[in-house]
């Protein structure tokens, strides 16, 4: 598996370990291919463990299991790596009054105190080392909200300020954080939103991308989940060493309103 865009920042990596979570497949999935091209040995992290060991094996790297939703025993892991990318999310979309209380806090454990652990985990080797990154894709929905998505939006949210106290802390330590904030990107994440999308807003199946996804967008197209990656990349080369608890907005122009 190799990155669609290549290695265009020009970051060599070599040396270096890469953890990325949710990357048996979409934008986690492109980053480890995109962190392998430019040579860091790359922690493919998800709970699909199928998912994980085929992308591990395309990018030359090693897999994990790992369910982010289990806070105990993921509190109780050790991790070593120079770079992290908190990619993992999951989505669920209905109205406050009808959103199951379970499913808002699975939401937030998962995109929430889920990085915070993993965070918590690697820095103290990156402290040691005197360099690290960490990579946390948030979302359009980190900067902006929309109906339907109180979970995702309040977890988009958090992680974004959770970003800049990791950005804050690790300032001294040769540590950078930052947060990538794309729009509606072609992942099973945003194929399996068609549906509820489409009973919420009461349109057919076929009119939700036009009508729901890239409405407030000015560029009418998905992104693809290597234009993610490449961005992500960037941000761990050495171009980016004073680039730190910045939000890089890849939205087709939607926060621009």
């Amino acid at each position: 598996m190799t990155s669609h865009l290549g290695n265009a920042s020009g970051a060599d990596l070599r040396g270096r370990t890469a953890l990325v979570t949710g990357a048996a497949s979409g934008i986690g999935a492109a980053c480890a291919a995109a962190l392998a091209d430019a040579g860091a040995h790359v922690v493919v992290a998800d709970r699909d463990a199928e998912g994980a060991e085929r992308v591990a094996a395309a990018v030359g790297g090693d897999s994990v299991i790992i369910d982010l939703s289990d806070l105990d025993a993921l509190a109780d892991r050790s991790f070593d790596a120079d770079i992290l990318v908190n990619n993992a999310g999951i989505q669920t979309v209905a109205p406050i009054v009808d959103f199951d209380p379970r499913d808002f806090r699975r939401m937030l454990d998962i995109m929430v105190t889920a990085p915070f652990l993993l965070t918590r985990a690697v820095l103290p080797g990156m402290y040691r080392r005197g360099w690290g990154r960490i990579v946390n894709v948030s979302s359009v929905h980190g900067i902006r909200a929309s109906p339907y998505k109180s979970a995702y939006v309040t977890a988009k949210h958090a992680i974004e300020g959770f970003s800049k106290v990791a950005a804050l802390e690790g300032a001294a330590h040769g540590v950078t954080s930052n947060c990538i904030n794309p729009g509606y990107v072609r992942t099973p994440l945003v194929e399996k939103q068609i549906a509820d999308q489409a009973r919420v807003h009461g349109i057919p199946e076929s009119e939700v991308i036009e009508k729901v996804m890239l409405v407030e967008s000015a560029v009418k197209r998905l992104l693809e989940p290597e234009e993610v990656a490449d961005l992500a990349l960037w941000l761990c080369g050495s171009t980016a060493a004073s680039v730190s608890g910045a939000s890089y907005a890849m939205d087709g122009g939607w926060s621009a309103r």
